[in-house]
């Protein structure tokens, strides 16, 4: 008898040419101007479709071709292609436990205006935090005289990622939070809601210190403690989009009690509270008057090691575990950790090296602090928004 053969379909030519556009949009997004010639080598495709490809986005306007600036090199220079802003605006929304920031941006990653808010009393409530997203989105919109098609949210919780349900945000006090839902039935728009740690490291993958990459965790110590996850050069976010609570890693026997019922969690040994404690203040100081007393310390690196030495090795002890672990080729300290003197955050990545297997194994993990400050999350969430529509521009 003969063997049957099990043909592999093959894609449509409007398929194939559905990709290549998306994919350059992408390449165009992430890295910005580029050659024709360059797009063609990053791609692998040939000249002929790069032309067809880039010739469409320009008349649909959502590209633009222009001569650099005039240069040294003899010859005639080639053409720029240019992403244009304008083309596809998302809304950008970090929603942390004091403050909110919101901004529109741009096709390219360009932000085109934001705008921001203290959260207190009263205004922590979900019902105000909506209803002051709606209202200052509409009037920024109106400002710019642009409207965005989707939108990207950083929420400090645990967050349902299939529709955006903020199962527990606890130092919000937000609990079962239909937040997806609502936005979305509001701004009649797509709308994606992610843990802000998740969102923090798409951002540093794509923009940031964890630019090409494919292993990396972003750690994010705040009034809390989270960690994003990049594996294989994706996001891990497990079944439904509950995973990176790192910061609720048991390594305290005994230890303080932690709000999510349990005791020695990670975040109660170097989250804001620990911070404050190990720099002799009050823990409930100021967010300003930490990153001024961390900056101080940073003049005096013997002062930073011994001040901090405490603080450093439960810091030391939970990035040990994250890197046994998960095995990144790079941990990214964000938010607050990004303010630990530069003496302090080469102790600690030393010794995690010293002591952790995976780090000897994949040849000394690095640890570097952020380099996209107080926008990461900001960046992430417009990076979420962007994934849902990007085949759609």
């Amino acid at each position: 008898m003969m063997k049957s053969v099990t043909s592999t379909p093959v894609a449509r030519p409007d398929e194939v040419r559905r990709h290549n556009r998306t994919t350059l949009l992408r390449l165009l997004h992430v890295s910005g101007p580029s050659t024709r010639a360059t797009l063609a080598t990053s791609l692998g495709l040939n000249r002929s479709t790069i032309k067809t490809l880039v010739d469409g986005l320009a008349e649909a306007g959502v590209v633009e071709e222009r001569v650099p600036r005039p240069g040294r090199g003899a010859g005639r220079p080639s053409l720029l292609v240019l992403p244009q802003p304008h083309a596809a605006v998302v809304l950008a929304v970090d929603l942390q436990v004091e403050h909110v920031a919101i901004a529109l941006v741009g096709f390219g990653g360009q932000i085109l205006g934001r705008n921001s808010w203290n959260l207190r009393g009263r205004m922590r409530e979900a019902d105000e935090v909506i209803t002051h997203v709606i209202e200052s989105t509409t009037v920024l919109a109106g400002d710019l005289g642009v409207q965005p098609i989707a939108a990207g949210v950083s929420v400090p919780g645990v967050v349902r990622r299939a529709d955006g349900h903020v199962h527990e945000a606890p130092n919000l006090r937000w609990t079962d939070v239909a937040l997806g839902e609502r936005l979305g039935g509001v701004l009649r728009i797509p709308i994606l809601v992610g843990n802000d740690a998740e969102l923090g490291a798409i951002a540093e993958h794509l923009r940031g210190a964890a630019r090409g990459s494919s292993d990396a965790v972003y750690v994010s110590a705040d009034v809390g403690v989270g960690g994003g996850i990049i594996a294989d050069g994706s996001a891990l976010r497990g079944g439904s989009g509950y995973v990176g609570e790192i910061g609720h890693m048991a390594i305290r026997p005994g230890g303080r009690p932690c709000y999510c019922g349990s005791s020695g969690c990670w975040e109660t040994e170097v989250g804001e509270a620990a911070l404050c404690r190990a720099l002799d203040l009050p823990e409930d100081t100021p967010r300003g008057a930490i990153l001024f007393e961390l900056r101080e310390l940073g003049r005096d690196p013997h002062a930073a090691e011994e001040r901090l030495s405490e603080f450093a090795e439960w810091l030391t002890l939970g990035l040990v575990n994250v890197v046994n672990l998960l095995g990144p080729q790079l941990v990214v300290l964000g938010d607050l950790l990004t303010v630990l003197p530069d003496s302090v955050v080469k102790s600690v990545a030393a010794e995690v090296r010293r002591r952790s297997l995976v780090s000897r194994a994949v040849g000394g993990t690095q640890i570097v602090s952020s380099a996209l400050g107080a926008d990461v999350k900001l960046l992430g969430a417009a990076e979420a928004a962007f994934e849902m529509i990007l085949d759609t521009v």
